[in-house]
């Protein structure tokens, strides 16, 4: 593997251009901002999203499809999960198909409760089924940046393909395993953020230790429910792309969506909220569409419910947690 082309320079798009820079020769990364693209090309640095870490002479920046997917042996998505249909809709003439599809996205389409590497699929067409991975795992970006040891998940339905990604992309600070539920990694790593705005609650309200263990805990198996009902494997969801990325979410500072929740319990509105950031918090969203994915499937999902509750409908946060307290009492195993 030769050439990289990365779709996307946010935080987390424009670390792994810096810690894939030695795996690959050549980079070419995909600016949305014509004026932010122009600034990276001169200081080598996204003042923007990941400010204070500078890009190697191999990155290129770019704002045209057909000039960063020129000759690339794989391509990168990490655009924010909304914005992926129109985008590779737009990527679809300049595609191959010896190219292989790498979503970083994490996030579940409104309407179409598809997930990000099936609405790629309905975008790209038919030959690049077999082509597209999916990469997830509890990484902050800035400490990936720094060169600070991490592990991700690839999964792929294709086994070879998830062997390319894990064999071009791993190095002395990113290892990668190889998986081959995409239904479970996806699923793990879009819901987690819809907990990690409850943690955010939690915090912002005062609560402590053992409310955030039951929090992340309860949180992780209405997770799972839904995703095996989605047809993932529930051992995929106790790994990185479902467990260690909830951990991570629920519990660490520069999570985004935890920052929502936190500003949510301190009486911001959350219009005022999402207005204030640049960053997507895509756990807003993603509330919406686990709410509606549960009614489907008829999957139980109390916290997720109140997370929406508050989201949606301005519900008081004290008031969503007192009514997850009184519900009829269960078996741990229901």
């Amino acid at each position: 593997m030769k050439t990289l082309a990365i779709i996307g320079a946010g935080s987390w798009g424009t670390a792994l251009s810096i810690v894939l820079a030695p795996r690959f020769p050549a980079i070419r990364l995909w600016v949305y901002e014509k004026d932010l693209a122009r600034r990276m090309s001169r200081l080598r640095e996204n003042d923007i999203f990941l400010p204070g870490f500078q890009l190697t002479s191999s990155v290129t920046v770019g704002t045209e499809f057909e000039e960063v997917l020129s000759g690339a042996d794989i391509v990168l998505g990490v655009m924010p999960s909304h914005h992926a249909r129109a985008m590779y809709s737009g990527m679809r003439q300049h595609l191959k198909p010896s190219m292989v599809i790498v979503s970083a996205s994490k996030g579940i389409e409104e309407g179409t409760l598809l997930r990000t590497s099936e609405v790629i699929h309905e975008a790209v067409g038919q030959q690049f089924k077999r082509r597209i991975a999916v990469l997830s795992g509890p990484t902050f970006a800035r400490e990936v940046a720094r060169g600070e040891p991490a592990a991700v998940v690839v999964a792929s339905e294709d086994k070879d393909v998830a062997k390319t990604v894990q064999t071009a992309f791993s190095g002395p600070t990113l290892r990668l395993y190889a998986n081959s539920d995409v239904a479970g990694v996806e699923l793990g790593a879009a819901l987690k953020n819809v907990i990690a705005i409850g943690a955010g609650v939690c915090h912002g309200l005062g609560l402590g230790n053992n409310t955030m263990a039951a929090l992340i805990t309860r949180g992780l198996a209405e997770i799972t429910r839904l995703a095996v009902a989605l047809g993932a494997k529930p051992q995929t969801l106790s790994g990185l792309a479902g467990l260690g990325d909830l951990v991570l979410t629920c519990t660490g500072e520069l999570s985004r969506n935890r920052t929502v929740g936190l500003k949510l319990a301190r009486g911001h509105h959350l219009d005022e909220i999402l207005a204030s950031t640049q960053m997507v918090a895509e756990g807003v969203r993603t509330t919406y569409a686990a709410v509606h994915l549960a009614r489907k499937y008829g999957v139980d999902m109390p916290i997720t419910t109140q997370m929406y509750e508050m989201l949606a409908h301005g519900k008081l946060p004290r008031d969503a947690i007192r009514e997850l307290m009184e519900r009829a009492l269960k078996s741990e195993q229901e």
